[in-house]
This record gives structure tokens, C-alpha cells and sequence, in this order.
């Protein structure tokens, strides 16, 4: 064992070429779960990332020669060299496909050649092309923002507030993005609403909007990402006191006791609190033998009741209920008042009308209600039972108003009366406006011979039904031949009363005779008139017989096609005819006009605009109304509704090369008749090929090499009795859009004061569907302008699937935004563009491999200070150092030793206090792109240095702080010291691990008294981690760092070798 890392050792210290070795070997240990020397090893291989081609092509190179190094002096077996090249020649780069999986099993003796083979072989690339990933910012300022269970953040804001949330995404191509939400504990009821954009904004968010909200990000490249992010709206509405009152009677003379309840409830979120002050004196439990505090037990929270105990004199006071959420989200407290006193008593009201108002239609109604009694006094207020108002109604007080009321204005109208004190007033009245309708008649054949004919001789009943408002003024009358009819021994008139059914009246005749033939009228009338009657004519004659009823020849089954207008007739014979009622026959379903039956006076339904749904069997049968009272007849009619086929695709879309083969298929869905079907494929206007469709349900057409004359638009109609399908493909040589590169890392930077330049990347959208792109069409403007300014740019060779292209924009005036457009150009000419806009923001240093502020320019490297704090920092250099500072304190030259120099420093004298805060904000930073086979911490690591002074007896505290752009909550300190360190410059360096954009937070907190001034220089924040940082017992770190394990290549090694001994 100690010769084999022995042997490790000698070969990290002689063959540079290794050292890329062990930068992969934490990617690719990841992929080992279990290495077995003595059995048969498995690994699943999963294909690569984008950018991995050249990558994987130097580590073949660099693992031969490892192999060849290792093995040929501890095993003396001399390696065929031609395996190196077979080895590399298997490990494939195929950039036109996706991901593919592969499970190898091979033996131990040759585990480590076999372990990379099988890792690198058939490894497919995608390019830049990458699944969404997704997280949410917010924007504005939260009450409070949380982590809940470390899958979900809780973000607490005031309700009318603005909430702003964004959805940060990445990869490629650029991810559509769509949020929704579900309702929260603030709401009652579930809600989704959907925005399809980045930036989710409600203006003034009300307690409703709180809830779930979801970021879904998709591409259509792997599986979409979601994040959520839980909102809670924040409230708090006026308390109301409410009082009731319990008055004991005297029993057995032994005590008289009233008992008075002041209850306090406000709707709020957090919970609220409640406290109680009578006058200016804060009411607590047990703070006053009478009083007595409490919750009730099935209400917690919600309500806190006052209860005061046999009344004294005292206790005619004025109550206060305060109702507060403890300023959060600096909500203020929100108080109610009552004033209780000898004469407090609930509601007592009373109506100036009838408890049941009858009115005519057009009549204009005043309801009047009163207070009679009450402590406060009451408001008045109308409602009406399980309804609105009427629209036209007027509400004052207690007066309402109706005019021109009409038979919807009926129903029960209620006075409510309420002071806050024991239970509201109510008294109700029901209004009744006068109506008829509905007149209907039917005749019933003498009931005890099956016969349903009229007969001389036999009984016949005549029945006349009206629906009547109210129904107890409703009356009947009888004519014959317009001559008033009296109940007599043979002829019976009865009215039948039933509460809220029609009335209906009926005239039996006993006996009957020729001489009873006639013309008999029922008369339906309300006693108190001011409506009209309503009249039904019923004639009883020889020819007065019961209904039949048939389909007219030719008229089923009846073929329609489809959106035309169809009737279906049924013809119904009899003395009088009765109503007709059509409905479904072969299904349970509803009528075109949305009801189980519909009616018909003339034996005929008419359809309009029929379609394929309606086909079916229809029953046509009689009613009891308007004729005879006798087993229903009926007919059915069967409706066939033919339809053009429907197929697919109707229309698509296809890029093609010139000189290639393709075939487009069209298919049929559905179609009635469906034989036989015939098809025409044309190009254009011309006939390409015709024919019919008698077993299958498609048909074809293959173009064999496409010329010039073959690009347009291919049609195929298929053609049946109703009509045709068209399936349209057209056929274009046009190039696919560009997909813009949204994960540029620094694709913005400025080295001159006016302009500044973008890096502008993209890739193309299937590049191989059509012939090489030759160039692109760049074309740039201003936002708001008008004028295009373009230029082309070549492309050599061939484009692959997933290439990222790069083209610098130059000359781009700051802060101005820029709408770019990019068309591919092939040889059949423009393709479809694309669009994006361009905005300028305060770029990162030019060389971002190491930021450096030394302060001497007097923008001092885009540092802000926070507005925030009680004080700034202040930039100052030892030559023009104001001559009364305070001694004893501060730097008396820069970090460097010049007197020229500048820093930065907090000047701690008067008006400062002790605590008192500056913050010192960097520039926002990009964080550095993931290697795509980097360390199992795909964080990057950067070092953050800086020169400080503390000198003073007063020193106060020099903190530093992480500040991440989709961090939320507070900031992470990473640094921080305390206390005098001595009149010269030290500097600290300290590792952070920014997860995004970032920026570091300075913080200089003012000490006990004025001899506490602190002084900074010289920061620089570079990549890679810190190199020796300087040992001080008064630093304390508070980021992690980073830990190479080179050796953990030489165990996995040195087992392979032991197995391959054996």
C-alpha cells in the first residue's frame, strides 16, 4: 500500500499532464456508486451536459496516457498502443441527438480502462440546450419573508400595498413562463388566475389575493420547474363591541342581579389582540372584583368579552376596546368605543303597514318602519328575503321605496334594526302584487267507460286551471254560448283550492244531451279587479274527439346536413287540438333550447342551425292541455345530420431542404356518410393526384426530391356528401427563428465613459430541417425609435444543433435600451426572426476576474451608500483631512502610506450616537457561469479582501455582509471585528459562496464616544478562493471554504490494479 501512494505521489509530482486529471475527479466519482473487484461491476451511464465534446475528447487523451503511465512499470505488461486510439475513436459526439442511457457490466480485470470507455462512449451532446430552472424575488418591501419546511417562503405584506414577484428563470431556449395561484387561509374559496410573464404585479393586493402563488417554467427541453412562493396579505378592520345584557329575577328575595357583556370582535390577519380600558383606566383580570376578561372556548382569538358583573354606578362608563396586530407590518391599533349607561337597551321597531300588503301592477309602494326604543339609537336598514332589492327600489332610513312594482317585486321585506346591543329588530311584511296567467283547459271523457270518445249519454268533465296571485282572491265563472251557468243537478261546477297550486275550477256534466252541445267559457278573475280577466273557450260538439298523431309520409327518417335549418313535423287530428311536446326518444338529453321538453301549438319543431350532436330519435307525443285528458299519443321521428369529415392535421407546417424526401399523410377523423370518401391533393391550384377512400381512413402524397417549383402550400380535400376537409401542409425552405442566449454570463461591459458593448449569443432552432444557413440579418434600433440600422453576418460552414453563436454589439450609447432582430438568411432566402430587447445596466468591473476599489476616483467604483442608515461614509485623504479632527483616532495616510491616497471612513463626532450605523454598498455582481463538470459544489468560490483602520479608544464594530439577489430575509454576515486594533493598516480576507447576483455590505457601527473613527481601503473581490489569509485572533470567519481531495483518485486506482493483479 505505501509503494502504490508512493507511486501516486511521484506521478503528481512528474507528469503536469495528471493535474487535469484530478480537476474531473469529483464529477466522475459521482457517477461510481459501487465498485466491486471480486464480482461483476454495474454503472449506469447517463449522457453528458451541454459544452462536453472538447472536454471529453482531453480527458480520453489525458486518462490513455495515465493508464499506460501507471500500469506498464507495476504490472510489467506492455499496453498495445492501438488502444488508446480505439478507446477514443468509440467515444462519439453526436449533436443532433438527445439524452440516451446505457447499462454495461464487464469484468474486474480490466475495471478502470472499461470504467472510462463505458463513462465517454456514446455520449450525445446538446449544445447550450438546457431544462428550466427557476426561483422567485420579490420586489418592495416585505413585513417579513420566512422559510417554511425549506420548500416554501412565506412572504408577509400589508394589504393596499404593491406586491411585485419575479420569476428569475434559465436555460435554453428561453423558458415560457406562466404563474398561478390558490386561495390561502385568508380566503374562502379556491382561485386561479394565470399571467404569462415574468413580472407578477398587483397594484393594491387585497386580502383575497393571498395565497399560493406558482412560477411554472417550461421550454420543452426536460421537465418544467416550478417554485411557489406563499403570500399572506396582512389586516385590520374596525372592532365592533357588541353588548348583551342578562337581567336574573328575584328568587326567593335572596338576590336581584344584572349582568351586562361587552363583546370585542375584528377581523384581522395575524390574530389580533384585544385590551379593554374603562375611561382611561386599562381594564386586566382580577384588576376589578366586577369586572371579569375572558375568550369564549370555541372562539380563541377571535373575540375577547368584557363581563361586568351585577352593574354598579361605576360601571356607567365609557369602554374602549383597542384592537392591535402589534404594528406588524406597521399596521397601527384600531380602537371602538361604547358608552354604557342606565338607559342602554337593544332595538325595538315598529312597521306603519299591514303584515301582508296586496298591491296592483304599476301601483308605487311605500314600506315605513320606526324606532321605538333602543340605547344607542338604532340604524334602520331593508332587506328582502333570499333577493336583492328591487333595482328601481329607494332605500332612506326606514323608508323603501318601490314604484311601479310588478309581479317579481313579490315576496317578504324585513326591517332590520341594529345598535350593537343584544340582538337586532326585525319585523316583516309580504308584498303581493296581483296577477294571472297561465290559462289552460282540458276535457275528460266519462271515467267509468274505457272509452275516450264523448258520447251522448255518458258524463264529461270540462277543467279550467289559472295560476293567480294571490290565489286567494282568485274566482270562476262559467258561460255557455256567452250566457252565465249556474251548478245545477246535471251540470256540477266545483272549484278546487290547494295553497300555492294553480286554482282550478271544473264543470261536470252529468247527463249528457244533445241540446248541452256548445260553446262553453271559463272567466278567471281576481275579486278586488284592477287586472284583466283571463277567458278560455272550450266547444263541445259530435265532432269534438280525442287527438291522434302520425308522421307525415317522407318525413322520417329526415337527412339534413349539418348548420342548416331542419323542422320536424308531426300532424295531430282531433276536436280541439292539443299542445304538442317534443323531446329526446333514444337518450336522456337535453332540447336545443337548453329544456328536458319543449312545447308546440302546430305540431312542428323547428332546429336551427342543426349540428352533428342532435342526430337521434325525437318523440313527438300530446298533452293533457288544451284537449282531451286521455292516455298520451305520440310518434317518433328519426334525424340524421350528415357532417363533412374532419381531419387532421388541418393545418401544419413544414421546413424542408432542397433536393430532400418527405411524405404528408392527411386522416379521417370522423365523417358521416363514411364510404365512400373521395380525395384531391393539390398543390397550389394544381392537380396533383385524386382518388378514393374505401377501406382506409388516410391517404398520402410523397415528393420524392424537392426542386424550387415544389415549395407551397399542399392541400387535400376529402369530399363526402355534406361537404369536405381540408388538411393544408405548407411546405417552406425557410429557416426556423434564431433562440436568443438569456444566460450570457457578463454579456454586458462598458471601457468607455458614453457607450458601452453586449455580448450577443444564440443559438439556432433546429438548424438541419432546411439548407445551411449562410448568414444572419442583424438589425438594431433604439426603443421608441423608428429607424432600423442592419448589417449581415456570415456564417461558415454548418451550424450544429445546440452551437452557441457569439457577436459583440459595440458603440451602444448608455443608458439608452436597444430592440435587436436576428433573421437567418438561407438559399432560399429570409427565415423567421426573432426579437429582444436590450437594457443597460450598471455593468460589473471590465475585468471581473478581480474586482479592485482603491477609492481614489472620486465615483468610487459605483460604491452606494444606504439611505437606510443614520449616517454615510465619508471619502477623505490625510492632504485634505480637516485640520479639527478629532486626535487620536483615524488613519493618518492611506493603506499604501500616501498622503495623496483616498479611503473611505466614518467620521464618529458629534451628532453621532453610540450604535449609530453607515453601510457601504458594492456594485452588483454576476456570479461566474457552473462548470459543467466542476466540483460536487457547483457554488463558486470568491475571495473578498480589504485594508481597515481601527483606532481609537471608542472603536465601535466593522461588519461585512452577503447580499444575494434572490436571497430573501436578511443579509448573511460573512465577517466581522470589534474594538481597537492599533494606529496601522491591517488587511482581512475572508472566502463567500454566492449562490447569484451578489453584492458585499459594509457596515461601520459608531463606538462609546468620538475617538472611534474607521477607515477602509483597497477592496478586491476576485475568483477562486483567498491565498494564505493573514492569522488575527480577533477575525472571525463566517463562510465556509472549499477543500481539494486529490488523493481520492489513488484508493479507486489502487483497487482496480489489486483486482486486475488477481
Amino acid at each position: 500500500m505505501a509503494v502504490w501512494f508512493g507511486v501516486c505521489a511521484h506521478i503528481y509530482q512528474k507528469n503536469e499532464r495528471i493535474h487535469e486529471l484530478f480537476e474531473l475527479e469529483e464529477n466522475l466519482l459521482q457517477h461510481i456508486s459501487d465498485l466491486r473487484v471480486q464480482r461483476l461491476l454495474e454503472m449506469q451511464v447517463h449522457a453528458v451536459p451541454h459544452k462536453s465534446c472538447v472536454f471529453l475528447q482531453r480527458t480520453m487523451n489525458i486518462t490513455a496516457d495515465l493508464i499506460h503511465f501507471i500500469t506498464s512499470p507495476l504490472s510489467q505488461v506492455h499496453r498495445n498502443p492501438k488502444w488508446n486510439e480505439t478507446f477514443i475513436q468509440n467515444a462519439t459526439c453526436d449533436v443532433t441527438t438527445g439524452h440516451e442511457h446505457s447499462s454495461v457490466k464487464m469484468e474486474a480485470g480490466s475495471a478502470l480502462l472499461w470504467l472510462l470507455a463505458v463513462f465517454l462512449q456514446d455520449i450525445h451532446c446538446q449544445g447550450v440546450y438546457a431544462p428550466p430552472s427557476v426561483r422567485i424575488i420579490h420586489s418592495g418591501h416585505a413585513c417579513n419573508v420566512e422559510e417554511e419546511r425549506y420548500t416554501e417562503r412565506v412572504y408577509t405584506i400589508r394589504e393596499g400595498e404593491m406586491l411585485e414577484l419575479t420569476c428569475l428563470v434559465s436555460g435554453h431556449p428561453r423558458p415560457q413562463i406562466r404563474w398561478t395561484k390558490t386561495a390561502g387561509s385568508a380566503s374562502d374559496r379556491f382561485h386561479e388566475s394565470s399571467v404569462f410573464n415574468e413580472t407578477l404585479r398587483i397594484t393594491h393586493i387585497q386580502r383575497h389575493h393571498g395565497g399560493r402563488y406558482y412560477c411554472k417554467a417550461e421550454n420543452g427541453f426536460g421537465a418544467p420547474a416550478i417554485k411557489s412562493i406563499r403570500v399572506d396579505v396582512y389586516y385590520l378592520d374596525d372592532p365592533v363591541v357588541t353588548v348583551h345584557q342578562s337581567v336574573g329575577e328575584a328568587k326567593e328575595q335572596f338576590y336581584y342581579e344584572r349582568t351586562v357583556f361587552l363583546r370585542c370582535a375584528a377581523n384581522s390577519n395575524p390574530p389580533v389582540r384585544y385590551s379593554w380600558r374603562r375611561g382611561h383606566d386599562f381594564l386586566s383580570q382580577g384588576s376589578d372584583k366586577g369586572v371579569e376578561i375572558y375568550e369564549p372556548f370555541f372562539t380563541q382569538g377571535e373575540t375577547k368579552i368584557l363581563k361586568l358583573k351585577n352593574l354598579r354606578p361605576q360601571d356607567y362608563a365609557n369602554y374602549t376596546c383597542t384592537a392591535s396586530v402589534r404594528s406588524v407590518c406597521g399596521i397601527p391599533d384600531k380602537s371602538a368605543l361604547f358608552q354604557l349607561t342606565n338607559t342602554t337597551a337593544s332595538p325595538s321597531i315598529k312597521l306603519l303597514a299591514e303584515d301582508s300588503i296586496v298591491a296592483n301592477p304599476g301601483q308605487t309602494l311605500t314600506l315605513v318602519c320606526v324606532s321605538t326604543g333602543g340605547e344607542p339609537t338604532p340604524v334602520l336598514t331593508w332587506i328582502r328575503h333570499g333577493e336583492n332589492l328591487p333595482l328601481n327600489s329607494l332605500l332612506k332610513g326606514g323608508t323603501l321605496t318601490i314604484p311601479s312594482v310588478s309581479t317579481e317585486d313579490s315576496g317578504v321585506y324585513s326591517c332590520i334594526a341594529s345598535n350593537n346591543v343584544g340582538n337586532p329588530g326585525k319585523k316583516s311584511t309580504n308584498i303581493i302584487v296581483r296577477g294571472l296567467k297561465k290559462g289552460r283547459f282540458w276535457i275528460t271523457p266519462d271515467p267509468y267507460h274505457n272509452d275516450d270518445n264523448i258520447q251522448i249519454g255518458r258524463e264529461v268533465k270540462i277543467s279550467c286551471q289559472v295560476e293567480a296571485m294571490p290565489a286567494e282572491e282568485l274566482i270562476f265563472s262559467w258561460l255557455k254560448n256567452g250566457r252565465g251557468l249556474r251548478s245545477s243537478e246535471r251540470m256540477v261546477i266545483t272549484q278546487t283550492e290547494a295553497d300555492g297550486a294553480p286554482g282550478t275550477t271544473n264543470l261536470d256534466i252529468i247527463d249528457l244531451k244533445f241540446t248541452d252541445f256548445g260553446t262553453y267559457t271559463c272567466v278567471a278573475s281576481l275579486k278586488n279587479g284592477g287586472i284583466p280577466e283571463i277567458s278560455i273557450d272550450v266547444n263541445i260538439s259530435s265532432t269534438t274527439v280525442p287527438p291522434s298523431l302520425t308522421v307525415p309520409r317522407g318525413k322520417s327518417p329526415l337527412v339534413v346536413k349539418e348548420s342548416e335549418t331542419v323542422e320536424l313535423q308531426c300532424l295531430v287530428s282531433g276536436k280541439p287540438k292539443p299542445i304538442i311536446l317534443w323531446s329526446h326518444a333514444d337518450r336522456e338529453a337535453p332540447m336545443p333550447d337548453g329544456s328536458m321538453q319543449m312545447e308546440s301549438y302546430d305540431g312542428i319543431l323547428r332546429i336551427v342551425n342543426v349540428s352533428r350532436e342532435m342526430s337521434g330519435t325525437y318523440r313527438c307525443q300530446t298533452s293533457q292541455y288544451n284537449g282531451f285528458n286521455v292516455k298520451p299519443r305520440e310518434a317518433l321521428i328519426e334525424l340524421i345530420v350528415q357532417y363533412p369529415p374532419a381531419v387532421e392535421p388541418t393545418y401544419t407546417e413544414l421546413r424542408q431542404g432542397l433536393g430532400r424526401a418527405f411524405t404528408i399523410t392527411c386522416r379521417v377523423l370522423r365523417a358521416h356518410p363514411s364510404r365512400v370518401l373521395k380525395y384531391e391533393w393539390k398543390l397550389g391550384s394544381r392537380l396533383l393526384t385524386m382518388g378514393q377512400l374505401d377501406t382506409r381512413d388516410d391517404t398520402e402524397y410523397q415528393v420524392r426530391a424537392l426542386n424550387r417549383e415544389g415549395y407551397g402550400a399542399y392541400t387535400c380535400d376529402i369530399t363526402n356528401e355534406a361537404g369536405s376537409g381540408r388538411c393544408t401542409f405548407l411546405v417552406t425552405g425557410k429557416a426556423f427563428a434564431p433562440e436568443f442566449y438569456y444566460d450570457t454570463y457578463s454579456a454586458l461591459w462598458q471601457n468607455k465613459p458614453r457607450v458601452y458593448g453586449f455580448k450577443l449569443q444564440w443559438t439556432q432552432m433546429n438548424p438541419n430541417a432546411v439548407d445551411r444557413i449562410m448568414a444572419y440579418r442583424l438589425g438594431i434600433k433604439q426603443t421608441g425609435q423608428q429607424r432600423w440600422w442592419e448589417q449581415e453576418i456570415p456564417m461558415e460552414g454548418t451550424i450544429q444543433k445546440g452551437e452557441l453563436i457569439t457577436y459583440n454589439l459595440t458603440e451602444l450609447v448608455k443608458p439608452e435600451a436597444y430592440q435587436v432582430r436576428l433573421t437567418p438568411i438561407t438559399r432560399f432566402g429570409e427565415g423567421d426572426s426573432t426579437e429582444r430587447i436590450i437594457y443597460y445596466s450598471a455593468p460589473v468591473n471590465p475585468h471581473w476576474s478581480k474586482f479592485h476599489c482603491g477609492f481614489d476616483e472620486e465615483a468610487v467604483c459605483m460604491f452606494t451608500q444606504d439611505k437606510t442608515e443614520e449616517f454615510d461614509w465619508t471619502r477623505h485623504s490625510a492632504a485634505t483631512r480637516d485640520t479639527k479632527y478629532t486626535p487620536n483616532t483615524g488613519p493618518s495616510s492611506d493603506h499604501s502610506g500616501s498622503k495623496q491616497g483616498y479611503y473611505m471612513y466614518i467620521e464618529t463626532s458629534r451628532p453621532r450616537q453610540e450604535g449609530d450605523k453607515a453601510r457601504l454598498l458594492t456594485p452588483l455582481f454576476s456570479v461566474a457561469p457552473k462548470k459543467p463538470y466542476g466540483s460536487v459544489s457547483n457554488n463558486p468560490t470568491y475571495c473578498f479582501s480589504l485594508y481597515y483602520h481601527m483606532y481609537g479608544k471608542h472603536i465601535g464594530s466593522l461588519n461585512v455582509y452577503l447580499r444575494q439577489k434572490s436571497q430573501t430575509g436578511e443579509d448573511s454576515p460573512v465577517w466581522t471585528l470589534t474594538g481597537n486594533q492599533g494606529d496601522h493598516w491591517k488587511q482581512a480576507r475572508v472566502n463567500i459562496h454566492p449562490t447569484s447576483s451578489f453584492q458585499m455590505i459594509l457596515e461601520g457601527v459608531r463606538g462609546s464616544g468620538i475617538e472611534g473613527d474607521i477607515a477602509i481601503d483597497d477592496v478586491v473581490i476576485e475568483e477562486g478562493e483567498c491565498r494564505d489569509p493573514p492569522p488575527n485572533s480577533n477575525l472571525r470567519s463566517l463562510a465556509p471554504s472549499a477543500v481539494q481531495h486529490i488523493w481520492k483518485w489513488c484508493v479507486p486506482l489502487f483497487l482496480v490494479l489489486v483486482g486486475q493483479w488477481r
